[in-house]
């Protein structure tokens, strides 16, 4: 009885993680051994483990990568494509993201651009950092949609709010007045509070066309080039070499 009232105590505290463990101490005899603080110190760690591994799964669910299994360990260094693997070991150690730095990474279509992004964010996500991805297209619609219902400050504020925001194909199309400002404003809030992932086919001295405005794009490039980690991808696509070897 007491265990159960115990256990019953444990998971309206929300302590889950003690609950199960407690469970599993109660029905394996090779705890009873153990001393009294070695048996609570499990039941500490089961439940730090279990927080850890919701936080990360909440994290994770809520950075809506377009590679949701995308991590640094599945990068492939082997194909030739000027892709240095202690670039990624030194960006893996998320120094970059606490220190409200930038990544840029360009490269022809299928370099893997995109997954490289995503294999980042998830290393971030993993250091707890929360994280968003977005195409460049679909964030200037949002930030068009907002304009017209009136949610366009919630809008800049949410997204100055993540740690890292991911801004997919930069640059595949030129820049209207409108769109241009709009993306100014997102990349101003974020400026030395957080982080950005460019992915673009477009090496970044191409930006100020691609931009339109002169005055604006070097606002834009000032904020992201400025103290940005740039990787840039050579060689042929990865998809073709993929279904080549297939």
């Amino acid at each position: 009885m007491m265990l159960e009232a115990t256990l019953d105590q444990l998971h309206r505290l929300k302590l889950f993680g003690m609950a199960e463990a407690l469970s599993e101490q109660s029905q394996k005899p090779l705890y009873t051994g153990l001393s009294f603080e070695e048996r609570l110190g499990m039941l500490v760690a089961r439940e730090l483990t279990v927080r850890d591994n919701r936080r990360l799964t909440n994290l994770l669910r809520g950075a809506r990568l377009r590679y949701a299994s995308a991590c640094p360990e599945e990068i492939d260094f082997r194909t030739p494509r000027g892709l240095a693997k202690e670039v990624i070991l030194s960006l893996m150690q998320n120094g970059w993201v606490t220190g409200k730095q930038n990544v840029i990474v360009t490269g022809p279509t299928g370099s893997g651009k995109t997954f490289i992004a995503c294999a980042l964010a998830t290393s971030a996500c993993r250091n707890g950092h929360s994280a968003h991805y977005l195409r460049l297209p679909r964030l200037l619609q949002e930030l068009h949609l907002a304009k017209g219902d009136g949610s366009y400050g919630k809008l800049l504020t949410r997204l100055a709010k993540y740690d890292l925001l991911i801004i997919d194909d930069w640059g595949l199309a030129k820049f209207s007045d409108k769109e241009r400002r709009d993306i100014l404003e997102v990349i101003e809030d974020r400026q030395g509070i957080s982080s950005t992932i460019i992915a673009s086919q477009i090496p970044t001295d191409k930006w100020h066309d691609a931009i339109g405005d002169p005055t604006i794009a070097d606002a834009v490039l000032d904020r992201l080039v400025h103290n940005a980690h740039q990787i840039t991808l050579k060689g042929e696509s990865m998809r073709k070499l993929l279904s080549k070897n297939q």
